[in-house]
């Protein structure tokens, strides 16, 4: 099964930002696909799965969301939305760039250290 996670090229907090960019080399070892969406602040949060499933909402994909926030989301078992919303997330790829590991691992160690230690801060983000 292939993963593939579109996040925003450009966040609206630096902080949220190196965060997120911590976790990259793991997931992309993992076999994840990364993509950072160039066109502005990419705040869907949409999953298809099978061409059956579409699960649409406002948890982001952190501690906070699950565990402190009241964020819903919604699973919609329908071919013809999961369809649509997977053309919507083709459309997002358009206009997105790819992440790949040797991109991470050139990343200079300053860059590498700052995103871990603000990862650290992740769960009061």
């Amino acid at each position: 099964m292939e993963t593939t996670i579109i996040v925003p090229a450009r966040n609206d907090s630096f902080i949220v930002q190196a965060a997120s960019r911590s976790y990259y080399a793991d997931l992309l070892a993992a076999g994840v696909r990364i993509f950072e969406f160039e066109r502005g602040l990419l705040h869907t949060k949409s999953l298809t799965l099978d061409g059956e499933i579409t699960l649409l909402g406002s948890a982001n994909m952190d501690r906070r969301s699950f565990d402190l926030n009241y964020e819903n989301n919604i699973l919609l078992c329908d071919s013809t939305l999961t369809t649509k919303m997977r053309r919507r997330q083709d459309a997002y790829l358009a206009q997105s760039h790819e992440v790949t590991a040797e991109t991470v691992a050139h990343w200079p160690i300053t860059r590498r250290l700052w995103n871990n230690a603000i990862a650290m801060l992740g769960p009061v983000l």
